[in-house]
């Protein structure tokens, strides 16, 4: 079979591009560098490079590739972990996924694309009390920094559902850790941790849902294989309280116990949008 990847160098594209040339598959890789062309290349990895935001070039990269599935990774997320880095990445990440994909899917139809994954986020679901699954709104209700990202993964999820003679599927993956992520040993968050610059809010209830981004890379594969057209949860299935996941991630650094703030403190330091995750409960299947 083969496949096209779009967004085949991020955290995601690493090991995923690994895990379908070890199940033998075809693999031809999107990106903008000849650089990283290169790198694919010494990992057996076709290129097609064009820029993302150019729609024909885009289209002419898939059509040369003729790939029966596309499974589409775009993000341009900073490599550290704050509110000020994530607010100035924002404007480019909400392009990617936007702009960038919408050329991918297009190109991917007009290319006749049998079937087409793309990444979405789990977390963005309306929080309640008891665990979330497929059917679960997200929240775009929410507070303004909220409600802006919420309403941008509803919208691509939408469209590519609704994008006729296409088979479609949606992957909500929960939080990442594993190599390569925020939270990984010599990630931002560990830094932040050491630093004690990464707190409990309140009480620490909020509720994460986290998967490996190994066992994301093989979740992908298999709804490549298997899955049916539609929305996936991709978590572990253990959601934890920061409470509980926050201070054991310290041990496992070797790291003080995370200082705690108040909900106030917290608003000041972060927006509303960060104490979501610290007092929210956000539990997945």
């Amino acid at each position: 079979m083969r496949i096209f990847v779009a967004g085949a160098t991020g955290a995601i594209g690493r090991p995923l591009i690994a895990q379908l040339l070890a199940k033998g598959y075809d693999v031809v890789a999107l990106t903008r560098s000849p650089d990283r062309a290169k790198t694919l290349a010494e990992q057996g990895v076709e290129s097609a490079i064009a820029d993302v935001f150019n729609a024909d070039a885009v289209k002419a990269a898939v059509t040369r590739a003729q790939p029966e599935v596309v499974i589409e990774q775009l993000t341009a997320l900073p490599k550290t972990y704050t509110g000020e880095s994530m607010s100035a990445a924002a404007p480019l990440n909400q392009r990617i996924r936007l702009e960038g994909g919408a050329n991918v899917l297009a190109a991917a139809q007009a290319a006749g694309v049998r079937r087409y994954l793309r990444q979405s986020i789990a977390f963005w679901a309306v929080p309640g009390t008891g665990l979330a699954d497929e059917e679960t709104p997200l929240s775009i209700y929410a507070s303004a920094a909220v409600a802006a990202d919420a309403h941008t993964v509803n919208e691509i999820e939408h469209r590519l559902l609704e994008t006729p003679n296409l088979e479609g599927i949606v992957l909500r993956y929960g939080f990442f850790y594993g190599t390569g992520t925020w939270f990984a040993l010599d990630g931002d968050v560990a830094q932040q941790v050491r630093q004690q610059q990464f707190p409990i809010v309140g009480n620490g209830e909020g509720v994460w849902s986290w998967v490996h981004i190994e066992d994301v890379a093989i979740a992908t594969v298999a709804a490549v294989e298997q899955g049916n057209p539609g929305i996936y949860l991709i978590t572990g299935d253990r959601p934890l309280e920061v409470r509980e996941w926050l201070p054991a991630f310290a041990r496992w650094l070797n790291a003080p116990p995370p200082p705690q703030i108040s909900v106030e403190e917290a608003l000041r330091l972060g927006g509303a949008g960060n104490l979501r995750y610290g007092v929210s409960s956000n539990r997945h299947l």
